[in-house]
């Protein structure tokens, strides 16, 4: 199969836009709980009603500082309470959303702020606010910072403010008219920016919504948010929770308050790209092995898989059940406990998941659901169903989208979820867009018999040896990160003789290996040629080469003294690698590597 279409579930919206999802909820369940906000160390309930009016009533501020229909407003900020409310406010007020990460540079704010012509600026905090003003031009007449209480201050300046006028503007969106501008975080280049319309987004909320009703429309079910509301997943996260009337909570600290608000908010379900999932699974892992329970834990996780595996094949044996109920209270328990307790699945998307990974967390109770997407594609194309569900694949097309692989393997996207086009960028339209507009992903992938899509690398990413070997790094780099010491790698090797590897290092997980084997006080630059290290990670490498051909497997790797971060520039916000930037900056590492 090489093409297939999914029959739309909600047809194409011919009227409104998405503040009706907000305002339709507050007037036909005005006391539905739908989000919380952070009270001390737990939540405060926040119902239909109080949600729209917040959002009416911070419209109005923006109204009364000169937003006009139409205008840009960026935010600038991680994600939180406020970014919803602030969200909606600009599409209440008439305006258009530009999301701006808060780990951005003062050079990308410049070229954000200049590009997409925005009239003002909501930033998190004042030290953002003095980054702002560093580079701020004339036409951005307004900065307003969240933690200095923007909301009252905005409410307060709107008083004046009718609601005829919030809703003479809000009626004057159609499903055509522009929602947000979100900037692609390239690799090289200046960002791009991705115009999606309200209807974009109506037509990936509505479809995805019924389509995955038995999460979306779960009884009492509830989402913790903790991806950048800036990208486009985590957007799609927030609008979708809306639409849905799902119960939403935010974290604005993953790496430092997520297991805490897991605990106290116990969501039903959650989204998150698979870094997370494999932070989870590889602290888990390293915990047990720090408790010398390393063998036990490694015979729950084979269990774990083979119990998945055979609920595929529809047949498990009674010593299989057996033992993963065993497993059940002493290890898959606690995994879902660290989860908040309540979750069920979650849905995975941004990277690939690896096949071994998505058994385990199906074996331990956790279905994750994979899906694929672009920000050109409001997120998820394609998504995984509890009930049409192939681990490894990323799903079939969601409904209302066509899926099709070109002769080169390039998987292309046509559907009411495609973008308009990049903003004031036509040169940009004519390279994704064929001309019967399909868009280009630059993903290569294949579609089985079922229609279920199976994502093998990145056009762009392959890479070439000097043999003429095509090699997808992916598959490689997912294997490797698989390891709990194992925090990043890339694959390298264009027109060399064979394949090589730059590794980083997890520093939890190096914790209790340091501890183990008796390697405290060594900096980390001494471990990068530790013989031990090096020979735990060439176990890792062996593991992964497992899952290519001898032309395509790793020959030689090289720990760096240092990860790969957002701060440093070397990964997007999704955590995905800017391999132009890490191979510019360890080019010496790589030569290395080839020459040694």
């Amino acid at each position: 199969m090489n093409e297939i279409t999914n029959p739309a579930l909600v047809p194409a919206a011919t009227a409104g836009n998405l503040t009706n999802l907000i305002a339709e909820r507050a007037w036909f369940e005005p006391e539905r709980i739908v989000m919380s906000r952070p009270l001390g160390d737990g939540w405060q309930s926040v119902s239909a009603k109080e949600a729209e009016a917040q959002i009416r009533e911070t419209a109005k501020g923006l109204i009364a500082a000169g937003i006009q229909i139409g205008d840009r407003v960026a935010i600038m900020s991680r994600t939180r309470y406020e970014w919803t409310i602030l969200d909606f406010a600009i599409w209440f007020a008439g305006g258009i959303v530009v999301p701006v990460y808060d780990t951005s540079s003062a050079e990308q704010i410049d070229w954000i702020l200049n590009d997409s012509s925005s009239v003002a600026i909501i930033v998190e905090t004042p030290a953002l606010r003095d980054l702002v003003h560093s580079v701020k031009p004339a036409h951005t007449q307004h900065v307003w910072t969240i933690t200095d209480d923007v909301l009252t201050t905005l409410q307060a300046a709107g008083a004046h403010i009718g609601d005829d006028e919030i809703d003479r503007r809000r009626n004057s969106l159609v499903p055509d008219s522009l929602a947000t501008i979100i900037y692609t975080s390239g690799t090289t280049g200046k960002p791009k920016g991705v115009s999606l319309t309200h209807a974009n987004f109506l037509s990936e909320c509505g479809n995805v919504v019924q389509g995955a009703a038995d999460l979306f429309l779960k009884p009492g079910g509830s989402t913790l948010l903790f991806l950048p509301v800036a990208h486009v997943f985590g957007r799609m996260v927030e609008i979708g929770a809306i639409a849905a009337g799902l119960h939403l909570a935010h974290c604005s600290d993953p790496v430092g308050r997520l297991p805490m608000d897991l605990a106290s908010f116990k969501p039903t379900f959650v989204l998150a790209v698979p870094r997370i999932f494999e932070k989870i699974y590889n602290g888990a892992e390293a915990r047990a092995e720090a408790a010398g329970k390393a063998k036990i834990f490694k015979k729950a996780a084979d269990v774990a898989i083979a119990y998945s595996e055979s609920l595929d094949k529809k047949s498990i044996s009674p010593f299989l059940t057996l033992k993963h109920k065993l497993f059940d209270k002493l290890v898959y328990s606690k995994i879902r406990a660290g989860m908040g307790g309540r979750v069920e699945a979650a849905i995975s998307g941004g990277a690939p998941l690896g096949v071994r990974l998505g058994h385990f967390y199906r074996g331990a109770g956790i279905t994750i659901l994979e899906g694929y997407g672009l920000t050109e594609t409001t997120a998820g194309a394609t998504l995984n169903l509890t009930g049409a569900h192939r681990v490894g694949s990323v799903g079939r097309p969601v409904p209302g989208t066509s899926v099709k692989i070109a002769q080169d393997g390039e998987v292309l996207i046509k559907g009411a979820i495609v973008m308009r086009g990049y903003w004031q960028n036509e040169a940009a339209d004519s390279q994704v867009f064929t001309g019967d507009r399909w868009f280009q992903s630059g993903d290569l992938g294949k579609l089985d018999d079922e229609g279920f899509l199976y994502i093998v690398g990145r056009k762009k990413e392959l890479i070439v040896t000097a043999g003429g070997k095509n090699v997808a790094p992916a598959v490689l780099e997912d294997r490797l990160r698989a390891h709990p010491l194992v925090s990043q790698c890339m694959v390298v090797g264009d027109n060399q003789p064979f394949i090589a590897a730059l590794v980083t290092i997890d520093q939890e997980a190096l914790k209790s290996w340091v501890a183990n084997h008796k390697k405290e006080g060594a900096s980390m630059a001494d471990l990068a040629h530790d013989p031990d290290l090096i020979s735990v990670v060439q176990t890792a490498v062996d593991d992964a080469n497992k899952a290519v051909s001898k032309a395509e497997s790793i020959r030689k790797f090289i720990i760096l003294p240092t990860d790969f971060t957002i701060a440093g520039g070397h990964l997007t916000a999704k955590l995905s690698m800017k391999r132009a930037v890490i191979s510019k900056e360890f080019a010496k590492e790589i030569e290395q590597l080839f020459t040694k």
